[in-house]
């Protein structure tokens, strides 16, 4: 035991009193110990040891920096850039298919979703009417596989194809000789198409990815535009060979929509959105307006960076074009998948009510579905008219919401584009009255 007690709190402590007690002569010597007081700086407290304030906010950015460069689409028609991965156990089937946006309305049905506050009661969702037009199979072209990604070895095309689809080919349809693909089909007659045998051959030898070349045919839509979208479709499933065969057997055969997707099947949507233009910082990105009174406007950004670097960083907010960008949206559920010219389309078990899915009046700004339809869960990118793209899901839901089996009690088919209630012609006739003398039919 120390004969005199050591002060831990004090920087030194002596050993003068220990070392005189000591049979050897010393002079007195001081030790450096570590204080074992706790800094208050690195406590948080101040000089004064009272607590520091820190800072309670957080600021985070406006808008997401994953979808840049907001400019316009290069292309007008959504691209697949991700077909689902394929399955040579399953049988040989298609995985996307072309639509055209008609317009939204809503639904009521029975919520299945058990262990939830509206199990079994009604809810109301809106949904979204795509006009699918069975498609033409007019080609295959096979992939090969390299280092660098997928390398198209050879394309087939069909030996007669429509105008609709040639127009795809050409400026002016109107100024020009109209001669595409007339040396081509001459390889089909020439020697029994054995040019075009072998190039099937080749497909079934050398690739691992088969696509099929099919084209909408437009001209069964309300439409305007004669012009056909083409476009890629992957066949997944069986070996190359059945794929091959598969696309073979459909040149110049038509396929709707009923046999790609099933209804209750989660698909991804693939378009352009509606475009805005030239838009200003604060509708583009979401920025905070500044107060009232400031200078010089204040839907602006008030500071665009720091002196150095002496340049805009790429994640400062700035004004320039909204809206017009290619997206994907995944997780979409198919409601129904029906004929627009059916007049029960729009018919469920509960509404027995006649009636078809297009509302009175039609569809604002597209008109009359009288094509095949499939009715999809909520919103899609693009305005009416527009050119979707409809592809089978790259993931595997097992969800509740995406395995629950969905079963309409009620679907809207009234005037969307003023405030009648009216379902059908004949429930408005029949609660207004002739208000105007028929001609009488021969």
């Amino acid at each position: 035991m120390l004969p005199h007690a050591v002060d831990l709190d004090s920087a030194t402590f002596s050993l003068a009193s220990l070392l005189r007690s000591s049979p050897f002569s010393l002079s007195p010597v001081h030790i450096p110990v570590p204080s074992l007081r706790k800094d208050p700086a690195k406590e948080g407290r101040g000089d004064d040891g009272k607590t520091r304030r820190q800072p309670w906010y957080e600021h985070p950015r406006h808008g997401s920096l994953g979808f840049l460069p907001r400019k316009r689409a290069a292309r007008h028609r959504g691209k697949v850039k991700a077909f689902p991965k394929d399955d040579p156990k399953k049988p040989v089937h298609l995985t996307a298919m072309l639509g055209y946006k008609a317009g939204m309305t809503h639904i009521v049905r029975d919520l299945d979703r058990p262990g939830s506050k509206m199990h079994k009661k009604e809810i109301v969702e809106a949904v979204t009417v795509i006009e699918t037009p069975p498609m033409v199979a007019v080609g295959v072209v096979g992939y090969v596989e390299t280092p660098r990604g997928l390398r198209s070895l050879t394309t087939v095309w069909a030996e007669h194809l429509s105008d609709e689809v040639k127009r795809r080919f050409y400026k002016n349809w109107y100024r020009s000789k109209k001669k595409a693909f007339t040396k081509y089909a001459k390889k089909h007659s020439e020697n029994s198409g054995s040019s075009i045998t072998r190039e099937l051959e080749r497909i079934k030898k050398y690739c691992s990815v088969v696509r099929v070349l099919a084209h909408t045919q437009i001209r069964k839509t309300g439409l305007k535009q004669k012009k056909a979208h083409l476009m890629e479709i992957q066949v997944n499933g069986g070996s190359v060979a059945e794929k091959v065969d598969f696309a073979k057997e459909h040149f110049e055969k038509t396929f709707d929509v009923s046999s790609v997707f099933v209804q209750n099947e989660t698909i991804d949507i693939i378009a352009v959105t509606k475009g805005h233009g030239y838009e200003g910082v604060t509708a583009r990105w979401g920025t905070k307006k500044l107060p009232r009174k400031t200078h010089r406007g204040l839907r602006k950004v008030a500071c665009i960076g720091a002196w150095h670097p002496a340049n805009v960083m790429f994640t400062v907010a700035r004004s320039g074009q909204d809206g017009y960008h290619h997206r994907t949206e995944i997780g979409k559920k198919i409601y129904r998948i029906a004929n627009g010219s059916d007049e029960t389309s729009a018919s469920t078990d509960f509404d027995t009510t006649k009636k078809g899915i297009t509302p009175l009046g039609g569809f604002p700004h597209y008109g009359v579905v009288n094509q095949d339809f499939v009715m999809i869960k909520g919103s899609c990118p693009g305005v009416k008219k527009r050119v979707l793209t409809l592809r089978k899901s790259l993931q595997v839901h097992t969800s509740r919401k995406a395995l629950e089996n969905v079963s309409l009690k009620w679907i809207s088919t009234s005037a969307t584009n003023g405030h009648s209630s009216w379902q059908t012609k004949a429930e408005k006739e029949n609660f207004l009255g002739v208000r105007k003398i028929k001609a009488p039919t021969a």
